[in-house]
């Protein structure tokens, strides 16, 4: 099953990541000005994690109301969705595919992964790259509040 994992951002923000049971992650959201408009927006991922898929790869496809998913290519010629809630603002945008058929996998690992998925507050706060739409793959240099496992005689 997945999970929800909300963070602060570098603006004083919080955003979420949806991972995969496999800690891999789907999908992730804008940022958003508190705590429970975060929540908020989780509760549509859920609300929504079913909706239509509009292939906007494809020479004149049809255009679906709202709630929706958007299948595009991105400038660098990669697959990417997006979840558009019923007012028809994002609420959640995926990374960039190499296939179709791996973007729509990821389509549908929401709808298995976010309806029973839990939320879980980040204790590890102020990534570089977490605000936003922005990465979400950090090096080590970058994770400068990340965890690490340590030995009881690192601190002796």
């Amino acid at each position: 099953m997945g999970k929800f994992i909300m963070k602060a951002t570098q603006d004083g923000g919080v955003m979420f990541n949806l991972l995969a049971s496999n800690s891999q992650v789907i999908c992730t959201s804008q940022t958003y000005a508190n705590e429970s408009s975060c929540k908020h927006g989780i509760d549509s991922i859920k609300k929504n994690c079913k909706s239509k898929v509009e292939d906007q790869t494809v020479d004149g496809f049809k255009v679906l109301s709202h709630p929706k998913f958007e299948v595009y290519k991105d400038k660098a010629g990669d697959y990417r969705f997006r979840l558009k809630a019923m007012n028809g603002e994002v609420i959640a945008a995926s990374q960039g595919y190499k296939s179709k058929a791996s973007c729509l996998n990821g389509i549908e690992s929401i709808g298995k992964n976010a309806p029973g998925a839990e939320i879980e507050k980040s204790r590890v706060n102020h990534l570089k790259g977490s605000a936003g739409w922005g990465r979400r793959y950090f090096s080590t240099a970058e994770r400068p509040f990340a965890f690490r496992k340590i030995k009881i005689n690192d601190y002796r």
